[in-house]
């Protein structure tokens, strides 16, 4: 395997395997400091993750098209050559 493609899926392997962190931005602590319940909390949370799926969705979509396109490409390559 390519040395290039070992470094590249062993930055996606970092970045996909990541720990929970406890962390907020000012704004989410803010609007959770005053909050009694863990209700609210939960909710912010949730809206983060559901948030969050749009840009990997949006990325693999690409990242899926880029590849039939290419795949296609190459089909119709090899079908001149023959």
């Amino acid at each position: 395997m390519n040395v290039r493609v070992k470094q590249i899926m062993a930055a996606l392997t970092l970045l996909l395997s990541s720990t929970g962190i406890n962390a907020q931005c000012a704004m989410c602590r803010a609007a959770l400091a005053g909050s009694e319940g863990n209700v609210k909390a939960e909710a912010v949370n949730d809206g983060i993750v559901y948030l969050m799926i749009f840009p990997y969705l949006l990325v693999g979509l690409v990242g899926y098209a880029v590849y039939k396109l290419r795949k296609n490409a190459k089909d119709k390559k090899t079908e001149t050559a023959e």
